[in-house]
């Protein structure tokens, strides 16, 4: 069913687009036709948090003030090459209403940025969340990170190695949880053109893999991925979470039956919700572990 309505979704963006009545994505479509979670609302868009029209971020609230709220940095996907943080309110929205402030950054792409660009630019956008969030009702000393595909990519080697936040003069224990839906985690050697592409220039490929960095010191993770998703192919999702279960890192590992690369995403909407329960556990794991943990002291600039 989720395949058949967004193949009708992108129908009619194709459709509108040929009459000239819209330039949309698929995906912009459904954002602004589908229903959103009444919990959450949008509280601001397009603050800065680094030069360029692609260092904007969007930021999401409960609509019921939660106190001390932990606060969520989600970052999209689009193979490191598309997306923009507009076509992803739907997701902000139902974060918002489980109780996060959520901030949705937009990031420099391929080719302006290959890696490691589009993750300096996460890091930069965390710096702003731990300085500006309590100004959203957001506890700064309770931050987590999430994301789909190359966004969870983008999380999962953001929490895990430390040298992009410390760039960003951003302690890496800052980061109590991260999530990861269908992220690619351990994809060498590189053998496919957008890998090769985004990740070819790097000089120690090794250093391009979030399964690289696991040690003691790792965040929570709760990893997720489609049993039918052959986009990112689900071993990547079990690879992690075997590396951070010998490190003796919580972690939380679901394959969810008959889900495919884009359903993670969608059954975060309120459309599609009831094809997995992807939302509920995940904001359950990721909201237990930023309250649970031992709190840092954060210093404000």
């Amino acid at each position: 069913m989720i395949r058949v309505l967004t193949g009708l979704v992108s129908l009619l963006c194709l459709v509108l687009g040929a009459l000239g009545l819209s330039a949309c994505s698929p995906l912009a479509l459904f954002d602004a036709i589908g229903p959103r979670d009444q919990g959450g609302r949008q509280a601001a868009q397009d603050l800065p948090f680094a030069e360029g029209p692609r260092g904007g971020l969007d930021v999401y609230v409960p609509v019921k003030p939660v106190e001390h709220a932990p606060v969520l940095v989600f970052f999209y996907g689009g193979s490191w090459q598309s997306g923009q943080k507009g076509d992803y309110a739907f997701v902000g929205q139902a974060l918002a209403a489980q109780g996060f402030v959520t901030v949705v950054p937009d990031y420099r792409l391929y080719p302006e940025a290959p890696f490691p660009g589009f993750l300096e630019d996460g890091a930069r956008a965390i710096a702003w969340v731990r300085d500006n969030i309590a100004t959203y009702g957001g506890d700064p000393r309770r931050i987590v990170l999430a994301g789909h595909s190359a966004g969870a990519y983008n999380a999962l080697m953001l929490a895990l190695d430390p040298r992009y936040l410390r760039g960003a003069g951003v302690d890496p224990r800052t980061i109590r949880a991260v999530a990861g839906l269908s992220g690619p985690y351990d994809f060498l050697p590189f053998d496919h053109e957008t890998a090769i592409r985004v990740f070819g220039d790097a000089p120690d490929k090794a250093a391009t893999q979030p399964v690289t960095f696991v040690g003691p010191n790792a965040p929570p993770a709760f990893l997720a991925s489609g049993e039918a998703d052959t986009v990112v192919r689900p071993r990547n999702t079990r690879s992690l979470a075997e590396r951070l279960r010998r490190a003796h890192v919580p972690v939380q590992e679901r394959i969810y039956p008959g889900l495919d690369h884009s359903d993670t995403l969608l059954a975060l909407s309120v459309t599609f919700r009831s094809k997995a329960p992807v939302l509920a556990e995940m904001a359950a794991f990721l909201k237990g572990q930023a309250i649970g943990r031992q709190q840092v002291t954060i210093r404000q600039r």
